[in-house]
C-alpha cells in the first residue's frame, strides 16, 4: 500500500540557499559491525540532507558506505508506512484499512490475552532482530516477553557460529585494535567482503598499503569486490576453510615459521597440534578446498615471513554447518606464527566482550522465568507449522509481535515460513517502516520510526566505540518508536516493570550507570567513546582469557563458554581440521550455493531505495561458464535452483571467479522480484549448527537447470 508523500521535498531544501543546515552527529544503527560514526545535515530541523562518515571518530575515519550516504532517500521515502492499519483481505493480499493507534493496540492486546487464556502465555512469541542495533529499540521487546512469561527468543541467525568459534580459542570475543590494520605489513581479510559489507576495514587496510607498502590478502569463495583489490587471492570451495588453514599451518611448522617460543608460553598444546598436522599437508588441503598447492605454500610463506600479519576474520565463512570449527582453525594461524606479539599483528573478529552493558532494565532480566521455553529464531518455519521439537514439546504459537526483522524473506526454510504465516489461527502484529513481505502477512501493521527519529544507545561490533544516537527530527505521519509501542501494549496487558515507565533517554542513562559507563550526558559529550584496552590486553600478552591463560588449539566444544548447546557438537574436531559436516554436493544436487551479501542491500534493508535497486538489478546467480555450458545456460537466461526444501528462479551471470560447481547468489532480494515470487531462502536450511546453534546460509547443496519459458 502506498502512503502519501511527505509535505516537503528534500531536494528543495538542499537547493534553497536560505535553508538552515545544522550538522548533527549519530551512529548508523543497521546490522553491520562498522556502526559508522555519522555527520548528518539536518535541514530546517525537519528533514535530512547529506550523510557523511565522521572524521572525528578514528575507526570510521570519514568514510561511510554509499547506501547510508544516501539515507535521505530512505528516511523521506514516499512509501514509508505512516499510520496503523488492519488487514481487510486475505493474508498476503496487501489489503488494509487505516485505523487509530488506540484501535490497533487494543486489538493486539485483546488477541494476546485471548491466546494466553486459551493456550497459555507461551502461545505468544515476540520476535525481533537487528533491523536496528540500538539497545533500547532492539532489545526492549524482551522485557515484554519476560514480564508476561511469553515464549522467549533465542538468537541464532547471525553471530552465534562466528562468536563461539573465536571465543573457543581466545577465551573471549575481543581482539587486536582493528585500527592496527593501518600499521600492518600483511592484512588477511578472511571470509568477509568488506567492500560490500564493512567499508572501513578497507579504509585501514589500504592505508597500510599506501603508507607501509603492506599487502592485502583475501580468502573467500569467489572473486568478489574485496578480492579484486587484494594482492594475494585465495579462492576456496565453500565450507573448506578449515582444510586450507590446516594446510597452511602444516607448512608453517615444516618450514620453520612456527614461533615455538611463543607457543610454549601462550598456547595449550603446540606439540600435539604439530603432530596432528603432519598428515594435513598442502596436498591434502588442496584436494579438499580446491586451492592449488603452490598457492597454499605461497600464502603460508607470506604469513610466516611477515611478523605484522593482521587476520581480519569475518562472518561469511562461519555461516556453514562447520562454521565454528572453520573460525577456530583460521584463528589458530596467528597463534602458530606468534603474530599476536606485534603491533599490526594478531587477529580480530568482533569486540563484543568490551561493552559490558548491563541491560537488565532494558530487557527486564529480573522478570525472566527460565522455565519458559526458548524458541529458536532460525526455526520460525518449523515453530509456526507445529514441529514438536521446534516447539520444545509444548503448545502452538498463536500470536506474534514482530519488530526489526522480515522473516518472510530472511528466515531459512521459506516454504515452511510461508505456510506458517498463512495460518488463519495465527494473529500477527508487525511494526515496520515499509510494507515488507512480513508486514503483508500481518493482521495489524504499525508504522515505525527510523534511527534519526528516536534516541538510542549503540556499540560498534567491528570497532571499540559506544555512543548515544539522539533524535534529530520528528517522525512523519503517525510513526512511533519500538519503545512507545511496547509502552502502549504494556499498559493494556498489565505488564508492570520500571522499564515501561522510562523514556528512551532514561533507559540509556540507567543502562550506562549500571554498566560503569557514567551517564548519558557524559557519553553525549564524548560523541563516540573509545573503549579499546591497552596494547598488552588487546594482544593477550599477559595471557588469553581462558582460566589457564592459554590460547586453546584444542577446542572444548562440549562446554562452550556461552549459549545453548545444540547440534552435533560431539562430532566436532577438537584440533583444527576439515569437519565434514557440510551439505556436500551429490549426484542429485551437484552444486554448492552460497548466498553472499551485496553492496546495495543489507539483508532486506535498503531494498526499497531506487538507487540500491538500480545497482543490484534483478536477482541473479553467478555460475562458472563451463558449468553453464554443460547445462545449456547462457548469460541472462532464467535459471531455477532447487533442493529438498524448495525452488527459486534467478538470472544467470556467467563468472569464472568461482571454483567449478560453486554458485553465488548475492543478497536477499524481495521475494516478489524473483521469477515465480520465491526468494533465495527457499533453499536454506534451519538445522541447528553446532555447538550453540546458528543458520548455515552459505551451505546449501542444489541442482540447477535452465528455467522453463513459462517460469
Amino acid at each position: 500500500m502506498r502512503s502519501a508523500a511527505p509535505d516537503f521535498d528534500v531536494t528543495y531544501w538542499r537547493m534553497n540557499q536560505h535553508a538552515k543546515v545544522d550538522i548533527r552527529h549519530s551512529t548508523c544503527p543497521h546490522d553491520c559491525p562498522s556502526a559508522c560514526a555519522l555527520d548528518i545535515e539536518v535541514l530546517e530541523g525537519r528533514s535530512i540532507g547529506r550523510v557523511r562518515g565522521s572524521k572525528l571518530q578514528t575507526y570510521t575515519a570519514g568514510v561511510v558506505c554509499a547506501k547510508v550516504a544516501r539515507y535521505a532517500e530512505r528516511i523521506h521515502h514516499p512509501d514509508r508506512l505512516m499510520y496503523p492499519m488492519r488487514r481487510t483481505g486475505p493474508k498476503g493480499s496487501g489489503q488494509f484499512a487505516r485505523i487509530s493507534w488506540d484501535e490497533a493496540l487494543d486489538e493486539i492486546a485483546d488477541r494476546f490475552n485471548q491466546a494466553e487464556r486459551d493456550f497459555g502465555a507461551e502461545s505468544v512469541w515476540p520476535y525481533y532482530y537487528a533491523g536496528t542495533m540500538g539497545l533500547v529499540m532492539r532489545d526492549g521487546i524482551n522485557r515484554l516477553a519476560h514480564v508476561k512469561k511469553y515464549s522467549r527468543f533465542y538468537q541464532t541467525i547471525c553471530a552465534n557460529i562466528a562468536r563461539i568459534g573465536f571465543a573457543i580459542g581466545t577465551g573471549k570475543i575481543a581482539g587486536v585494535d582493528p585500527r592496527e590494520m593501518g600499521v600492518s605489513d600483511l592484512v588477511v581479510i578472511w571470509g568477509t567482503n568488506p567492500v560490500n559489507t564493512q567499508v572501513n576495514v578497507m579504509t585501514h587496510a589500504t592505508r597500510a598499503r599506501k603508507e607501509r607498502g603492506a599487502r592485502i590478502a583475501a580468502v573467500d569463495i569467489y572473486n568478489n569486490d574485496t578480492m579484486k583489490q587484494a594482492d594475494i587471492k585465495i579462492i576456496l570451495r565453500p565450507g573448506t576453510d578449515g582444510a586450507f588453514a590446516c594446510g597452511v599451518m602444516h607448512a608453517l611448522f615444516r618450514d620453520g615459521y612456527a614461533d615455538r617460543e611463543y607457543m610454549e608460553k601462550y598456547t595449550d598444546c603446540p606439540r600435539e597440534l604439530e603432530a596432528h598436522l603432519k598428515t594435513r599437508s598442502p596436498e591434502w588441503a588442496s584436494a579438499i578446498c580446491g586451492v592449488p598447492v603452490e598457492e597454499i605454500e605461497a600464502f603460508a610463506r607470506a604469513v610466516g615471513e611477515t611478523k605484522r600479519t593482521f587476520f581480519r576474520l569475518g562472518y561469511g565463512f562461519t555461516r556453514s554447518r562447520n562454521g565454528a570449527a572453520q573460525m577456530h582453525a583460521a584463528l589458530c594461524i596467528p597463534a602458530v606464527t606468534g603474530a599476536w606479539q606485534y603491533e599490526g599483528g594478531g587477529a580480530f573478529f568482533n569486540n563484543y566482550a568490551l561493552w559490558h552493558f548491563n541491560q537488565s532494565i532494558i530487557e527486564g532480566h529480573d522478570a525472566i522465568d527460565h522455565s519458559t521455553r526458548l524458541l529458536d529464531q532460525s526455526k520460525i518455519g518449523r515453530v509456526l507449522t507445529g514441529d514438536p521439537e521446534a516447539l520444545c514439546g509444548r503448545g502452538p504459537v498463536k500470536a506474534m509481535l514482530i519488530q526489526n526483522t522480515n522473516p518472510m524473506a530472511v528466515a531459512p526454510e521459506q516454504a515452511l515460513v510461508r505456510e506458517g504465516f498463512a495460518r488463519e489461527d495465527l494473529f500477527t502484529a508487525v511494526h515496520e517502516q515499509f510494507m515488507t513481505e512480513t508486514a503483508q502477512m500481518a493482521d495489524i501493521v504499525l508504522p515505525a520510526t527510523m534511527f534519526m527519529e528516536h534516541d538510542d544507545l549503540y556499540y560498534g561490533g567491528g570497532h571499540q566505540h559506544i555512543s548515544v544516537g539522539p533524535k534529530l527530527i520528528d517522525p512523519p505521519g503517525e510513526c512511533r518508536s519500538n519503545h512507545e509501542v511496547l509502552q502502549g501494549l504494556a499498559r493494556r496487558l498489565n505488564a508492570v516493570h520500571p522499564g515501561f515507565e522510562m523514556s528512551p533517554r532514561e533507559l540509556i542513562d540507567v543502562t550506562l550507570n549500571k554498566s560503569g559507563h557514567g551517564n548519558i550526558e557524559t557519553l553525549e559529550a564524548d560523541l563516540w567513546r573509545d573503549l579499546q584496552p591497552d596494547f598488552r590486553t588487546s594482544h593477550y600478552l599477559d595471557g588469553f582469557a581462558h582460566a589457564d591463560k592459554k590460547f586453546h588449539f584444542k577446542a572444548d566444544w562440549a562446554n562452550p563458554p556461552f549459549g545453548k548447546r545444540m547440534g552435533e557438537f560431539e562430532t566436532m574436531p577438537s584440533l583444527p581440521d576439515h569437519w565434514t559436516s557440510i551439505e556436500e554436493a551429490d549426484d542429485t544436487h551437484p552444486f554448492r550455493l552460497a548466498t553472499s551479501p551485496s553492496r546495495g542491500f543489507l539483508n532486506t534493508s535498503f531494498n526499497e531505495m531506487p538507487s540500491s535497486q538500480a545497482r543490484e538489478g534483478a536477482p541473479s546467480v553467478m555460475m562458472h561458464p563451463l558449468d553453464a555450458a554443460a547445462l545449456g545456460i547462457a548469460e541472462g537466461d532464467a535459471v531455477t535452483l532447487g533442493n529438498m526444501r524448495g525452488e527459486t528462479t534467478l538470472i544467470a551471470r556467467l563468472f569464472d571467479g568461482v571454483r567449478r560447481r560453486v554458485l553465488i547468489a548475492e543478497s536477499v532480494h524481495p521475494n516478489r522480484n524473483h521469477i515465480g515470487g520465491r526468494g533465495i531462502n527457499m533453499l536454506t536450511g534451519a538445522e541447528a549448527v553446532a555447538p550453540i546453534g546458528g543458520a548455515a546460509f552459505h551451505d546449501n547443496k542444489v541442482w540447477a537447470r535452465k528455467a522453463a519459458p513459462s517460469a
